[in-house]
C-alpha cells in the first residue's frame, strides 16, 4: 500500500528533511486518528524515521477500529517499534505508558460526520483533549500537539485578506454544523487552559483544507470528492457554484509542518498551516483537474443532507507567516500536490 510506493516515500522523506528528528529518538510517541488523513502519514512518517535514522521511536497509534490499523498498516503489522491502541477517545486512557509526546489529530474532519453526529463530532474533540491531557498530567508527558482547524476563524471580514492567528470571525453557534469549529475552539481553550493551570506544554497547529492520497473512504470534502471523480475516470461533479476562496495545504506539508510545530512551537502558542502558493476557490481546483486530465465539470444539485453540511463561510485564507518563521516552507502548489495524489493512488 502506500507505504511501499516511491512517490510516497519522498513525501515521508521530506517530512523527515524539514525538521530534526534526532530530537526524538528514544522517546514514546501517541498518535490518535492514526488511520486518518493527517494522523496515518504521522505513523508512517515516524516508522520511517526509525529506518533511516535508526532513532528507536516507539510509536503508539490510536484508533476505534483495529481492522482499520492493521489494513493501513499493512507493511509494518510485524514491526516492533509499532504498536495498536484501540481506544475511543471519548473514554479515559487506561494504559499506563508514560508518552513523551503525544499528537492528538483524531476528530470527524468531514462535513457529512457533521451533519449526521454533531453531538459526537463536537464532544470528541473536547472529551478527547481532556482526556489525553490528564492522562499526560501524571504520566510525565513533554509535549502535547492539537490538531485544530483553520475552520475556528469562521466567517471573517471579506476586507481582511488572510487570518493571522489573533484573529477570530463569526461562527453562528445556532447552526449545527458549528459543532466542528466551535469544537475545535473549545478544546483549543482546554490547551490553554491545562498550560497555565498545570504547566503541560501545549502547542496547537490549524491546518487549512487538507488534502492528499490518504484521504479516507468517507472522506466527502470537495476536494477529495472531485480527486476521486479522476481515479474513477470521471467527469468531477460539483455541488455548488464553487467560488468559496480556500487556504489548501498537501497533506505531505501539513505532517512537515506538525512536526516543526512540535519541535520548535512555544507552548501556548497556536500556529496556521498553509500554503500561501494555493489559496484559489473550490471551482479552481476543479478546473484544475479536468485540464491536467482532459475531463469536464458536470453542476449537480445538492441533496437535503449536503446542504446541511457545506461550509457556509465564503472566504477562509490563513497566513502562515507565524510557522514560515519557525523554518517550514510548503513545497507543493496546489496542481504539484494534485498530481501526486492522483499519481499515489493509481500506482496503488
Amino acid at each position: 500500500m502506500f507505504y511501499n510506493n516511491q512517490l510516497y516515500k519522498e513525501d515521508l522523506l521530506n517530512c523527515i528533511e524539514n525538521n530534526d528528528f534526532t530530537k526524538l529518538k528514544d522517546t514514546n510517541i501517541l498518535i490518535t486518528g492514526a488511520s486518518g488523513m493527517i494522523g496515518s502519514l504521522i505513523v508512517d512518517t515516524l516508522l520511517y524515521s526509525n529506518e533511516l535514522l535508526n532513532l528507536n521511536i516507539n510509536v503508539f497509534a490510536l484508533g476505534r477500529n483495529k481492522t482499520a490499523l492493521k489494513k493501513r498498516f499493512l507493511s509494518n503489522i510485524n514491526n516492533p517499534k509499532l504498536s495498536f491502541i484501540i481506544k475511543d477517545i471519548n473514554k479515559a486512557l487506561t494504559t499506563n505508558i508514560d508518552f513523551d509526546y503525544i499528537i492528538h489529530a483524531a476528530s470527524n474532519a468531514y462535513p457529512y460526520a457533521f451533519s449526521i453526529d454533531p453531538v459526537g463530532t463536537m464532544m470528541t474533540n473536547i472529551n478527547g483533549v481532556n482526556n489525553l491531557l490528564n492522562y499526560g498530567k501524571s504520566h510525565n508527558l513533554k509535549k502535547f500537539l492539537f490538531v485544530s482547524s483553520g475552520e475556528v476563524y469562521g466567517q471573517g471580514d471579506n476586507e481582511v485578506k488572510a487570518f493571522d492567528e489573533d484573529y477570530y470571525g463569526y461562527v453562528d453557534i445556532t447552526n449545527p454544523r458549528s459543532c466542528y469549529p466551535n469544537g475545535k475552539r473549545a478544546a483549543e481553550t482546554l490547551c490553554i487552559s491545562y498550560y497555565n493551570q498545570y504547566g503541560i506544554k501545549t502547542v496547537i497547529a490549524r491546518p487549512a483544507h487538507t488534502y492528499g492520497a490518504t484521504a479516507t473512504k468517507n472522506d466527502n470534502r470537495a476536494a477529495t470528492q472531485f480527486i476521486n471523480n479522476i481515479i474513477n475516470n470521471e467527469d468531477i461533479v460539483m455541488k455548488s457554484n464553487g467560488l468559496q476562496l480556500r487556504s489548501y495545504c498537501y497533506v505531505a506539508d501539513c505532517v512537515s509542518a506538525l512536526f516543526t510545530i512540535l519541535l520548535k512551537g512555544k507552548e501556548g502558542n497556536a500556529y496556521n498551516v498553509a500554503n500561501k502558493k494555493s489559496n484559489i476557490t473550490i471551482r479552481e481546483i476543479a478546473q484544475t483537474l479536468t485540464t491536467l486530465y482532459n475531463k469536464k465539470i458536470i453542476f449537480e444539485n445538492p441533496s437535503d443532507v449536503e446542504l446541511k453540511s457545506f461550509n457556509p463561510v465564503s472566504q477562509s485564507v490563513l497566513n502562515a507567516e507565524k510557522i514560515e518563521n519557525l523554518g517550514w516552507q510548503a513545497k507543493y502548489n496546489i496542481e504539484e500536490g494534485l498530481k501526486r495524489t492522483v499519481t499515489i493512488l493509481k500506482e496503488i
